[in-house]
């Protein structure tokens, strides 16, 4: 009975580590992230590419009111996967980061220092008492300098830059397809295709009316969201899933 209470306080306690140096609250995070529908980014020479997939669990549901990526600046965009009120917010976070450096500076916030922010505001939340820590992880992209740069940030609070990467449900799976088909000389069109291939393997039914694509590219350094014809287009050329309601 006495370890089952020691057990129960390292669970439960945020602050406190377990004797293998475990922070049990933030593996259940790490759990709620994989239990959200997957997201996925892509970095090629010509700019990044965010993908998500924003499947109903309804259908009375409207997709448009499903929100999986976000603008945080004309230049940098945010994919995530987890807590969608968790999520909303970190990118209201991340926003008022990106606003704060255009007025102090004149100049728009680097990808890699707004990726540190936010991840140093999760970190807090794994150290605070009476907290929990947020249920999301998020990826960050973007041009910075003209050069594409893209992050995760993990409920632990840790920044990562990738090449590739995938979060949420069947994330093991994404990524592992990320890791065979990823080529470093792909064109901003085909790290649209490898993005909706990579979603594909977990969504066996994805459509254009259930993903949602943007992208900022390296020569305007602006963030754009595909229509949902040009997603179609791109399934249709891939061969992939269902044709949209829409």
């Amino acid at each position: 009975m006495q370890g089952n209470n020691q057990q129960q306080a390292y669970d439960r306690g945020i602050t406190i580590f377990s004797p293998d140096g475990r922070l049990y609250q933030v593996e259940y995070a790490r759990e709620a992230v994989e239990r959200g529908s997957a997201s996925v980014g892509v970095r090629t020479p010509d700019g990044v590419v965010l993908a998500a997939d924003r499947q109903t669990r309804s259908s009375l549901i409207e997709e448009e009111s499903i929100e999986k990526i976000h603008s945080i600046d004309t230049h940098v965009g945010v994919a995530t996967a987890g807590h969608v009120a968790d999520a909303r917010q970190l990118v209201d976070f991340a926003r008022q980061q990106a606003q704060v450096e255009q007025l102090r500076y004149e100049e728009p916030i680097g990808v890699e220092t707004l990726t540190k922010r936010v991840t140093d505001h999760i970190q807090q939340y794994t150290q605070t008492g009476g907290a929990r820590p947020f249920g999301v992880s998020l990826i960050v992209g973007g041009v910075e300098n003209g050069r594409p740069r893209l992050f995760e940030a993990d409920p632990s609070g840790t920044p990562y830059e990738w090449k590739a990467i995938a979060v949420g449900r069947g994330q093991q799976d994404i990524q592992g397809h990320l890791e065979e088909e990823y080529d470093e000389d792909s064109d901003l069109a085909g790290g649209i295709d490898l993005a909706l291939e990579a979603l594909a393997v977990e969504a066996d039914d994805l459509d254009a009316g259930s993903v949602h694509v943007s992208t900022v590219d390296v020569e305007s350094e602006q963030f754009e969201t595909l229509s949902t014809e040009q997603i179609s287009d791109h399934l249709a050329e891939l061969d992939i899933g269902g044709e949209s309601d829409e």
